[in-house]
């Protein structure tokens, strides 16, 4: 038992399968030599009987069956030599020429002649040639008994049919081979099917052989105990595993995806189960769909769902210099994403309270200088001007925007904005009440819609001179919708580039680092999709609209 745990699964496949082949083999050999027995039992009883059929018909046995011939010791002394030359001619074991009440005129052993028949006679009596199977002197046998009738038949009346009283009975020939003789026919016919058979099993064995070989190269020689632990590791592996895994077959159909990888495609639903279903219609983002048909290899790639932004990298599966699938792995980088968002935005904040703290000193500075060179009347209208120049903005959009989140990205981007010179105002009629994005999903969203929105248009201003830097911000309740809309004096986006913009990789910046480049637009158009929402691009004009209900 040990033995056969050790061997391979490509052996134990080999040995099932000859032992198999070969009681196969044997089973149809013993039904087919039963068969051609019987065959040669039918076929010796059909000659048996035409040959005592031609015998009942020869003018030496009527002439000596029938008048004064009749007497038993003439009719053995004219027909033995007759029966025993016709039987080795003919190659049989017996012919027996009798009289009707059965005693033999001849015989192939001369002490049986004289004595009774053994065997079956009614029937050619009645003028009727028969076959059968029965033991005689020499054994089994079988064989043919025909009638032998008076008058020759050429004599008789057409009409009178045998049998009929009309054509007495005045012999009977028996004709037989034992089945002794018949065994050794067939024994002597055995070497070309056992020869047949012999090249069936070793053509069958070879092509065995070679399934098995296949087979132990393509299982690398494991056998089933350790396939299936394998298959145990596998499985286990594969669903407790934190990091998405989708593997594409050569014929561009998923062979696996585990639970992390449904769920960060979106395919956790029984009924859009992928395993099994060709890759190009999987019901996921296109730039992910045309990863997983092309099968090239991709390395911390980011693609975006409607959901989810995705680090994905995807490798070849080789064998034998052929490429045999693809495997995909996928990390979820939206809560990362969010969180570098959060912090770009705090770091940018952080920057400009430090670079207007800085600008304060200077100016407190200056309003002392002013004093302490006897004019203070001048340092408190520079005092005065420079903070109602401040606190203009900060009153404008603390009163308008009551939602505390985007009054702060709005105040963190103008300050950030006005390091760089560009002037960030708020429309009139702006007006956003608190609560509206009450749940910290909807917040997070807002961030990131107005967030990216003014950072391109504050990118797009840049290479302006320094009087024609305005980005202009408005939110405000619009129907059932809320309206975001972010504008800018820039030359705005040509209409051919408008769909490729909100695509994952575009961008007009130079940077030195591709990690997180051109994903602005692409995170505001994941988030307007998801929402439901709408967005409309006109030049300059960003136009986006969120459905109020899914804010709350």
């Amino acid at each position: 038992m040990t033995r056969v745990r050790a061997m391979s699964l490509a052996r134990q496949l080999l040995a099932l399968q000859a032992g198999l082949l070969v009681l196969l083999l044997l089973g149809v050999a013993v039904l087919d030599a039963v068969l051609d027995v019987r065959s040669d039992q039918r076929a010796a009883g059909e000659r048996v009987l035409g040959i005592a059929e031609a015998i009942a018909l020869s003018p030496v046995v009527a002439e000596a069956a029938g008048g004064e011939a009749a007497d038993p010791g003439s009719a053995t002394a004219a027909l033995q030599p007759f029966a025993e030359a016709v039987r080795g001619e003919a190659q049989v074991s017996f012919i027996t020429i009798m009289a009707p009440d059965g005693t033999r005129w001849t015989h192939p052993r001369p002490e049986e002649i004289g004595r009774t028949y053994l065997g079956s006679r009614e029937q050619a009596l009645a003028g009727r040639p028969f076959t059968e199977t029965y033991t005689g002197t020499l054994g089994p046998s079988v064989r043919a008994v025909v009638p032998v009738f008076e008058d020759a038949p050429g004599d008789a009346p057409e009409s009178a049919p045998a049998g009929d009283g009309a054509r007495p009975v005045v012999a009977l020939v028996a004709v037989g081979v034992t089945t002794a003789q018949l065994d050794q026919e067939f024994v002597r016919s055995l070497p070309v099917p056992l020869a047949a058979l012999g090249g069936l099993v070793l053509v069958a064995l070879a092509g065995s052989a070679l399934v098995s070989r296949r087979l132990r190269r393509q299982t690398h020689g494991m056998g089933s105990e350790e396939m299936e632990r394998m298959y145990s590791s596998h499985e286990a592996v594969l669903h407790s595993v934190r990091e998405g895994l989708v593997v594409v077959d050569p014929s561009g159909r998923v062979g696996v995806a585990n639970d992390e990888g449904r769920r960060l495609l979106g395919l956790a639903d029984d009924a859009d189960d992928p395993v099994g279903r060709p890759a190009a219609d999987l019901p996921v983002a296109p730039s992910l769909r045309d990863l997983l048909v092309d099968g090239r290899t991709a390395t911390d790639e980011t693609h975006l769902t409607d959901e989810r932004v995705l680090v994905v990298s995807q490798s070849q599966v080789p064998w034998d210099g052929n490429r045999r699938g693809a495997v995909m792995t996928l990390r979820d980088r939206t809560e990362l994403e969010e969180l570098t968002g959060e912090l770009d935005s705090t770091r940018a904040l952080s920057e400009a309270l430090r670079s207007q703290a800085h600008e304060a000193a200077n100016r407190l500075h200056a309003v002392v200088v002013l004093v302490e060179t006897g004019h203070p009347e001048r340092a408190v209208e520079h005092a005065v001007e420079q903070l109602e120049l401040s606190q203009r903005l900060t009153d404008r959009v603390v009163e308008s925007i009551e939602e505390p989140v985007v009054a702060a990205v709005l105040l963190g981007k103008t300050a950030q904005a006005a390091e760089r010179a560009v002037t960030v105002q708020v429309e009139p009629g702006s007006y956003l009440p608190a609560g509206l994005a009450s749940s910290a999903s909807a917040g997070r969203d807002l961030v990131t819609v107005l967030g990216n929105l003014l950072d391109n248009a504050v990118d797009a201003v840049g290479a302006l001179d320094d009087d024609e830097r305005e980005v202009l911000v408005g939110v405000r309740p619009d129907g059932g919708d809320l309206l975001l809309r972010v504008s800018d004096s820039g030359p705005g986006l040509p209409d051919d580039l408008v769909d490729a913009a909100f695509t994952r990789g575009w961008t007009t910046k130079v940077s030195a680092s591709t990690a997180g480049r051109g994903l602005g637009l692409s995170l505001v158009d994941q988030v307007v999709r998801r929402r439901r929402g709408t967005i409309d691009v006109t030049g300059s004009t960003f136009e986006v609209r969120l459905p109020l209900e899914g804010l709350r």
